[in-house]
């Protein structure tokens, strides 16, 4: 039994989507793992939403478990979103995060929390061995490459759903859109130390991949808000100002050669294709300044202030 009052050691976080025939081997995995550790330990499953009978299969396993809790939501606001709701939700010291489709090991988890316990503040798992289609595997081995080189975040795997956290990164880490893949980057940035582990990977048994190639086309935009949060939310005309100062020099330079021409010739300066090039080099400089800037402080301030989620309900 599990008191609304009993500290939490363990909180396990599994968004879902569409993954009815996995919630209960799931947890019964979970719970025999769980089960094994002296902690006091609860799962928090956030249904993303589904169309299938998840819902369902949690409340089931809810009406066997005090440790369970659910989150719906109105409709799939994607995995940053549920990830966040949980993480808001969750009670335990230390947090566990990982898929719901059975390729995640539930077995796996003492040894990220033995990370966790050796002085590290985030561990993420690194599937040596991954059991997933030919064009996700080779489309994810380019994500992680541009994601290490760009970051300067040495990782081999940052996009698996197995990690462990201690509970002030999931307090200091904001999730929207697709951040949810760079959770181990952001956590860099704000000063965690941050490792990964090998772990097991398994072929899904059940349902079917989520994934498809406009999640790997976004994720590398995502990239580029996250490269401006942890390198230039602080100092934003370096990033904006430099892209932005190319752009007018080259302009400038465009009719600096214009007048100078003109002037050698003895000619009043001629209006022709090249001038409007470099007059609107010019304003592309100040507009990529302004208007990048101000979007990026827009979307910040929107994501403090207003959830990107609705709640249906919430079974604690």
């Amino acid at each position: 039994m599990v008191n609304s009052n009993d500290k939490i050691d363990l909180s396990v976080v599994i968004p879902l989507y569409d993954e009815a025939e996995n919630l209960s081997p799931l947890f019964a995995r979970l719970r025999e793992e769980l089960g094994k550790l002296d902690l006091n330990w609860e799962v928090i499953f956030v249904d993303d939403g589904s169309d299938d009978d998840s819902l369902a299969r949690m409340r089931e396993i809810k009406a066997a478990s005090d440790r369970v809790k659910i989150i719906q939501f109105r409709r799939n606001f994607g995995k940053s979103a549920a990830l966040s709701a949980g993480f808001k939700l969750v009670r335990g010291d230390k947090v566990v995060i990982m898929d719901a489709d059975l390729q995640d090991d539930p077995n796996e988890i003492p040894s990220l929390l033995e990370k966790i316990d050796q002085g590290f503040d985030l561990v993420s798992g690194w599937r040596i061995k991954r059991h997933d289609r030919l064009v996700k595997r080779y489309t994810s081995r380019i994500f992680n490459r541009a994601t290490s080189i760009m970051t300067g975040v040495k990782m081999h795997d940052f996009n698996c759903g197995l990690k462990a956290f201690r509970r002030e990164v999931t307090d200091a880490v904001p999730l929207y859109g697709e951040l949810h893949r760079y959770i181990p980057v952001l956590a860099y940035w704000k000063g965690f130390k941050v490792t990964e582990k090998q772990v097991r990977h398994h072929p899904r048994a059940f349902g079917r991949s989520k994934f498809g190639l406009y999640r790997f086309f976004a994720g590398f935009t995502d990239l580029i808000t996250v490269m401006f949060l942890t390198k230039y939310v602080k100092k934003p005309l370096h990033l904006f100002g430099g892209i932005g100062l190319f752009f007018f020099v080259a302009g400038l330079l465009i009719n600096a050669y214009l007048v100078g021409v003109d002037l050698l010739l003895g000619n009043v300066i001629r209006v022709r294709p090249l001038l409007f090039l470099g007059v609107l080099l010019m304003l592309i400089g100040f507009q990529f300044i302004s208007t990048g800037l101000l979007g990026e402080m827009m979307a910040m301030t929107h994501q403090e202030d207003e959830a990107e989620y609705l709640i249906r309900r919430i079974w604690d």
